[in-house]
C-alpha cells in the first residue's frame, strides 16, 4: 500500500470500489420496481451510490495530484510530504462523504442535520478543540516544507528522526529507538530546529565514560587524533580537542568535534561508529 502511495498507483480498493460503483448504478434500472417499493433499500442505494462516487473522485483526483508531484520530483529537488498531505485529506473527506452517507441510509437530510445541529456543533468544537487544532496544524505542515519524514529534528526537550507526521502528532524516533509523540503544536508553540535542513560537514561525537577514566584524558584524546587524522573522510586540522562538557557523581560525558569531507548522514553515522569504537577499545584497556 505504501509503494502505491508513493508512485502515485491504484490499490485494490480503488478497483473493488469501482466494481461496486458499476453494479450499483446498473442495478438501478434493472432493479427499478424493487427501489419504488422499499424506501428502505431506496435509501440504502442512494447512500451508497453517494459514498462510492464521492471516494472515487476522491481517488482519482488524488492520483493525478500524485502523478503531477512525482514527475516535478523527478526534474527538480523538493521537499515536503505532499504525498502524506494529500493521503491524510482523502481520508478525512472520505470519512465525511461515509458521515453523509449513513445519514442518508437512515432518512436523515444531511443539511437539516447540520442546520439543528449547530449549537451541539459548536459545543463539540469546543470539546474537541486541541485535537482540532492539532489536526489543522498536521494538515499545514504536510503541505509546508518545514518538515519531511526522515529529516533530524528537535522540539523543547525531544530530538530524533520523524517516521510520521499524522492528523494529532508527529512521531519521531530518538537515539534510543523510543518512539516519542509531539503534538502538532508543538511545532508553531515550541522553539524547532530542523537538523537536515542545512546539514555541515562538522560533526560532534558525544560519549561519557566512568569517573575514574578522567586521569587517562590525554591518552584518549592522542588516540581518538591519530584515528581521525589517518582517516580518509576526514579533513584534518590542528583544532580537534576531547572536551568535557559535563562531571556527575560517577561519570564524566565528553564531546569531540571535527570536519567530515561531506555532509550524508550515511557518513556521518559511519564515523561517529568507529570513534565510539575506539572509545569502547580505550575503555577496555582501562579496565
Amino acid at each position: 500500500m505504501e509503494n502505491n502511495n508513493k508512485r502515485g498507483g491504484w490499490p485494490i480498493t480503488f478497483i473493488v470500489k469501482s466494481t461496486l460503483w458499476v453494479g450499483l448504478i446498473v442495478s438501478f434500472p434493472v432493479m427499478e420496481d424493487a427501489y419504488k417499493k422499499s424506501t428502505y433499500l431506496s435509501q440504502m442505494g442512494y447512500a451508497l451510490n453517494t459514498f462510492l462516487t464521492a471516494s472515487i473522485l476522491l481517488s482519482v483526483g488524488r492520483f493525478i495530484l500524485i502523478a503531477l508531484y512525482n514527475r516535478r520530483s523527478a526534474q527538480h529537488s523538493v521537499r515536503g510530504n505532499f504525498v502524506l498531505g494529500i493521503n491524510r485529506v482523502t481520508v478525512v473527506l472520505n470519512a465525511v462523504f461515509g458521515i453523509i452517507s449513513l445519514m442518508i441510509a437512515f432518512g436523515i437530510n444531511p443539511k437539516d442535520f447540520v442546520t439543528s445541529m449547530t449549537i451541539v456543533a459548536m459545543a463539540i468544537a469546543v470539546t474537541f478543540r486541541e485535537y482540532i487544532t492539532n489536526m489543522i496544524s498536521g494538515l499545514i505542515l504536510m503541505f509546508s516544507d518545514q518538515f519531511s519524514v526522515g529529516d533530524r529534528i528537535k522540539v523543547g526537550e525531544y530530538n530524533g528522526k520523524i517516521v510520521d507526521i499524522t492528523l494529532a502528532n508527529i512521531v519521531v524516533k530518538n537515539d534510543d529507538d523510543d518512539i516519542v509523540l509531539i503534538p502538532n503544536n508543538a511545532a508553531f508553540t515550541e522553539k524547532v530546529v530542523n537538523k537536515s535542513v542545512h546539514q555541515s560537514n562538522k560533526l560532534t561525537v558525544r560519549f561519557e565514560l566512568p569517573l575514574q577514566s578522567a586521569v587517562f584524558l590525554e591518552q584518549l584524546e592522542a588516540d581518538l587524533k591519530k584515528l581521525l587524522k589517518n582517516h580518509p573522510e576526514v579533513s584534518w586540522n590542528n583544532e580537534v580537542m576531547l572536551k568535557v562538557i559535563d562531571i556527575g557523581k560517577d561519570y564524566v560525558k565528553y564531546k569531540i568535534e571535527f570536519i567530515a569531507i561531506n555532509s550524508t548522514n550515511k557518513l556521518h553515522r559511519q564515523l561517529e561508529n568507529e570513534v565510539l569504537v575506539e572509545v569502547l577499545k580505550y575503555q577496555r584497556n582501562r579496565v
